[in-house]
């Protein structure tokens, strides 16, 4: 039986009636296209709103928060830079070069939208094994569509971290974060005044049948096994449109020309103008007429709600008209006037003079649906009962070093972040495969440290826990390279909302995450919640990905982690505990997801932090790296293979060899200082009350852990290398 059309469009009965209510009559078809977008779980946040309240979300530093494109800080010397993260995971598991790029377009656009401009990229992914073809078309079609579309815009792709897990296998996980920068009185926001008779100029490319229903078909719902069916709803990107949309919409910024600006993504026309309109607390009236088709014959629900790529929508006076258009000309750019804000509340659509849908701007905008959902724990007794960290280890030490630094979660992302232009605009001075990427502020000695992580294996075994890490590591990883944490941005990826266990993770989840942000002082500046990662029977773990803004006041000071000379005394700053469950090495070597993630104390979090950015300003360091995946053999090798150098190390406290090598325990690092500062670093970490042990030193071609075994730089070079290329055949 067929079945109704709200429930073909995503709504359900009660939301019917609700819209009914607001209504005072029964919807249109393309009033239910409206509001079938808007109120789907990706735009309104339905089933999360009550959950995100609870982050924090003011600084000192914030000046926009969450509820707009993206979130901006002030960083000093009249500049703001502005950054957020979204998914685009669904569309990239039915087609995934268009849907990675059009993931890299859209949330450009979001910063854009700001009046920034565009300075960086990085991009967290997670995929299922690569043992499998599928999961291998998915991998390198994503890293392809990533590529092509940012290098060809010229924005560098500096970062971010791809990881694999099974959940992952019908439901990869791509998210993408960008960070632009502007004079912060310049900023696009909604405390901009905008006027009544102002126009709503559609800037960019024209609109076709592309991606139609992406919010809710593909982004509100699970993918079942047709989702091939589905592939109508992916969008298509053109990022040489993009550029020149880039270069325009600065132009009408720098110039003062625009009242307003935003982006064409997740619904089209109809979210631009309903948001836009509800912000500057007006109604509008829109002329389909006058929107720039790509073929003839779309239906009047078709143009509202299309995501078609290569859009922006500007608020201008009337007086400014000729100029906005004369800028969007001069940069080849289609450019109309689709409509006009107008007094009271009132979105009017228009069509060959007939009125086809009319409905409040702000029930679409702002008056969607709130749900409290039912909350419910997961079994975790028996998982949690099996901990790693007390079953007894066979495997050689040196078999086991290796199988982990081979292992696809550790080993060496070069094969992806080569196909990514890093160095464009030229202000990158760290790329990819370190810690966080360090970019330069233009006309400052300062810098940018950014950082994502998302710890999906500790989500699945503590979802507090997990989310709490991602902050805590993000966070680290800035540090690291001397870097003061300063806010975040998330993309929280989940399964289906509507069971009770996964709005309990990620209830949990949101909990881990702001009071890990307020211990670090890392307000949350915006983001976005990714449901429905799951197909059949398979779901993702939760896996909120943190994306971490660091400020460097001075560049020149950074640490990077090779080792690079010998003679270097090395330093593990923090404890090692014995903690294996969620590690590489359970999985790896014993096979196991089990157990509980690392304990993490934030004070000590912070206080790790405090030194680490200290020493880096005292010019004490001469490397340092964060110690987590893979724990502290890792971090060493990482060093090692990074500055051409080995060492010998001997293993601090006393605990078995596996736990002291690879137990993944918070709030560490690994540090390498010349002789004569060490007793600087160590009374510096006294001071902050972080425990300190000396490892040894830095020298020779080999890398020796105490009397267990050790291995040449370069064979441990060949296993972390040659790991991704050798599994997807090249």
């Amino acid at each position: 039986m067929e079945q109704p059309l709200h429930r073909a469009l995503g709504l359900t009965d009660d939301e019917l009636e609700a819209i009914r209510a607001r209504l005072g009559r029964e919807p249109n078809h393309n009033e239910l296209a409206m509001y079938s977008v808007m109120w789907s779980e990706h735009c309104s946040y339905k089933s999360s709103k009550i959950h995100l309240g609870t982050l924090p979300t003011e600084g000192s530093r914030v000046i926009v928060g969450p509820g707009q494109d993206a979130g901006a800080v002030d960083v000093g010397d009249g500049l703001a830079v502005v950054f957020k993260m979204e998914s685009h995971s669904h569309p990239s598991a039915i087609e995934p070069y268009q849907g990675a790029a059009t993931g890299v377009g859209g949330i450009v656009r979001d910063v854009l939208a700001m009046g920034a401009r565009p300075i960086a990229l990085l991009d967290p992914l997670m995929f299922g094994p690569l043992s499998e073809e599928r999961n291998r078309w998915l991998f390198c079609g994503v890293v392809a569509g990533i590529g092509g579309y940012g290098n060809c815009i010229g924005v560098p792709t500096v970062g971010g971290e791809v990881r694999f897990a099974p959940p992952h296998s019908t439901n990869p996980v791509v998210n993408v974060m960008c960070v632009g920068i502007a004079p912060a009185d310049r900023l696009v926001t909604s405390a901009r005044e905008v006027h009544a008779g102002s126009l709503l100029v559609l800037i960019g490319a024209a609109t076709g049948r592309d991606g139609i229903g992406g919010v809710s078909v593909l982004a509100s719902r699970t993918l079942e096994e047709d989702a091939g069916e589905s592939r109508p709803s992916v969008q298509i990107g053109d990022p040489f449109a993009e550029k020149l949309l880039i270069e325009a919409c600065l132009e009408l910024v720098e110039r003062g020309l625009l009242e307003g600006l935003q982006d064409l993504g997740g619904a089209g026309i109809t979210c631009a103008v309903s948001e836009s309109a509800s912000r500057a607390r007006l109604g509008a009236e829109l002329r389909l007429d006058a929107v720039p088709l790509r073929e003839p014959g779309l239906e009047p629900f078709e143009i509202l709600t299309s995501e078609s790529q290569e859009r922006m929508l500007a608020i201008a006076r009337p007086e400014r008209l000729a100029d906005v258009l004369a800028v969007c000309e001069r940069w080849g750019l289609q450019a109309s006037v689709i409509g006009t804000l107008v007094p009271g509340s009132s979105l009017s659509v228009v069509l060959g003079g007939e009125t086809v849908a009319s409905v409040p701007a702000r029930s679409l905008a702002d008056e969607g649906p709130v749900y409290d959902r039912p909350m419910s724990p997961p079994g975790f007794e028996e998982i949690r009962a099996e901990d790693p960290t007390f079953e007894t280890v066979a495997v050689a030490p040196r078999d086991a070093f290796l199988a982990v630094l081979g292992s696809p979660n550790v080993a060496s992302k070069r094969w992806v972040w080569e196909q990514y232009d890093h160095l464009v605009q030229g202000g990158t001075v760290v790329g990819p495969g370190g810690d966080a990427a360090v970019v330069r502020i233009e006309g400052t000695m300062k810098a940018l440290a950014l950082a994502t992580d998302g710890k999906g294996r500790f989500g699945h075994l503590d979802p507090y826990l997990g989310a709490a890490h991602a902050v805590a590591e993000a966070a680290r990883n800035v540090a690291v390279v001397g870097a003061t944490p300063i806010a975040i941005t998330n993309c929280l990826n989940f399964g289906n909302p509507e069971r009770p266990e996964v709005m309990w993770q990620f209830a949990e989840s949101v909990r881990g995450m702001a009071d890990a942000c307020r211990a670090l002082g890392t307000p949350v500046t915006g983001g976005n919640v990714s449901f429905y990662n799951e197909s059949g029977d398979s779901a993702i773990w939760p896996t909120p990905v943190i994306g971490m803004l660091g400020l460097i006041e001075d560049y020149r000071l950074l640490v990077r982690p090779g080792f690079v000379e010998p003679g270097l005394e090395i330093y593990l700053l923090g404890e090692t505990h014995p903690e294996l469950g969620g590690s590489e090495f359970a999985e790896v070597v014993l096979g196991r997801v089990a157990g509980r993630p690392p304990a993490l104390d934030l004070e000590r979090e912070a206080a790790l932090h405090r030194v680490l950015v200290e020493a880096a300003r005292e010019d004490l360091l001469a490397a340092s790296h964060d110690c987590s995946d893979g724990g502290l053999a890792v971090a060493l090798a990482e060093c090692a293979i990074a500055g051409d150098t080995g060492f010998a190390v001997s293993l601090p406290g006393d605990v078995p060899w596996y736990v002291s090598l690879f137990a993944e325990s918070a709030s560490r690092a690994v540090v390498a200082v010349p002789s004569d500062r060490a007793s600087s670093l160590e009374a510096l970490a006294l001071r902050h009350g972080v425990p300190w042990s000396r490892l040894g030193e830095t020298g020779g071609p080999r890398m020796v852990f105490d009397a267990l075994f050790e291995v040449t730089v370069d064979e441990a070079r060949g296993v972390y290398e040659e790991t991704i290329p050798g599994l997807i055949g090249e």
